[in-house]
């Protein structure tokens, strides 16, 4: 990765979260499950045993995806933010187009993101044209469906 991987502690939590039941509770089972499998003769025709091992590689390769991006995180408080009256990495941030339709926005990892809970990736469009405005600016987001300006009407920070 050639840019930072930021992430907030509460993402980092979940992706840990999630490491640490596939790892200790879903891959046991499932190798509990494939050596019972195992055991009941002709593998090639058994079930159980077929789907098992298809499961332990699928949460394997989840596994060895969450490790890297655990390695590569870098976890950044956004409470612990100097700089309150710019946006930046983890600010929740009121925006207004043309016609005054509002929308509030929380800048976060790219791998916490959540565009139906108003959560973006860092990294998105509108993010990285949001980055170091104040309240009052002026920011052009150019989309996929052409280019939109937003004003910034409000920046906060988790306290």
């Amino acid at each position: 990765m050639d840019r930072p991987n930021y992430i907030t502690p509460a993402g980092y939590a979940a992706l840990k979260a999630r490491y640490d039941q596939l790892l200790g509770v879903e891959r046991p089972a499932i190798v509990e499950i494939v050596s019972w499998a195992a055991g009941n003769g002709d593998r090639s025709e058994n079930g159980d045993y077929l789907y098992g091992r298809k499961r332990m590689r699928e949460i394997d390769r989840e596994l060895n995806r969450l490790a890297r991006k655990m390695k590569a995180a870098r976890v950044v408080d956004p409470a612990a933010q100097t700089d309150r009256a710019k946006v930046w990495f983890g600010a929740t941030v009121e925006i207004a187009d043309e016609d005054d339709n509002r929308r509030t926005l929380t800048l976060v990892g790219d791998d916490e993101q959540d565009a139906g809970t108003g959560r973006i990736g860092w990294n998105s469009p509108l993010a990285r044209a949001l980055r170091g405005a104040t309240v009052g600016d002026l920011r052009t987001v150019t989309l996929p469906g052409g280019s939109k300006e937003w004003e910034v009407m409000a920046i906060a920070y988790p306290a």
